[in-house]
């Protein structure tokens, strides 16, 4: 398995590239938003990549990040969604939206994908809304992204065996986080409340929407207040 790629950027096609690495010369297909991310040729290029393997094809597709890739390889265990439907999907909402509509269910965004019609957008969602938290979480990870600016809070092994909202919330209190890493925090401290992960990944998604750029305890306060019951 190939799971990443540094070499010299030789050629863009319209969906692929050609990475020279040490004198051999990978064909890497990407979406467009990665294409125009990529350096200008002759320079230096990096991606992981995803090999697909065939009885009488190999390909191999690139991502700028690992949770571009994961999304990636999610999108295709849904039946009907092929590489080049999920390259579409990735190139037009990108990682963050793609997480955004699952947990928030928004199928119609995903259908405005290339080739995404209804039906099968409607797929998604159902087939990955209880699968999807994991990759959720990796957004704003060292693993995951390039870290924040002048870093971010990470859950600490008591905060995980804390229940009481009010010390978690206290815990990330003037925490300065980049949205994905404050996403991700927030998704683990609401697990760490004992709300499922579908329930958490919505409140957090929707609370992101409506807070943008909030830190991490902002993100917390509001997602609590989403997830409260109602009446």
């Amino acid at each position: 398995m190939i799971g990443r790629i540094a070499g010299r950027l030789e050629y863009r096609a319209i969906d692929h590239v050609l990475i020279d690495v040490k004198g051999v010369g990978y064909i890497v297909f990407v979406s467009d938003r990665v294409m125009a991310t990529l350096p200008r040729v002759g320079e230096g290029v990096s991606l992981y990549t995803d090999l697909l393997v065939r009885e009488d094809l190999l390909q191999l597709f690139g991502f700028t990040t690992l949770v571009e890739k994961e999304w990636h390889r999610l999108l295709m265990s849904v039946q009907g969604i092929g590489a080049k439907a999920s390259l579409a999907i990735l190139g037009t909402l990108g990682a963050d939206g793609v997480s955004r509509s699952i947990a928030m269910g928004d199928w119609a965004a995903v259908a405005t994908a290339k080739g995404v019609g209804p039906k099968t957008a409607k797929k998604v969602i159902l087939d990955l809304k209880d699968k999807a938290h994991g990759v959720m979480a990796m957004a704003g990870t060292a693993a995951g992204a390039a870290p924040a600016a002048g870093g971010g809070a990470s859950v600490s092994a008591d905060a995980e065996t804390d229940t009481d909202m009010h010390a978690v919330v206290d815990r990330y209190d003037g925490t300065a986080a980049g949205n994905g890493a404050a996403q991700s925090e927030t998704l683990s401290a609401l697990s760490n409340l004992g709300y499922g992960p579908s329930d958490a990944a919505g409140a957090v998604a929707q609370a992101a929407v409506e807070n943008d750029g909030a830190d991490t305890a902002t993100l917390i306060r509001a997602a609590l207040k989403l997830l409260a019951p109602k009446g």
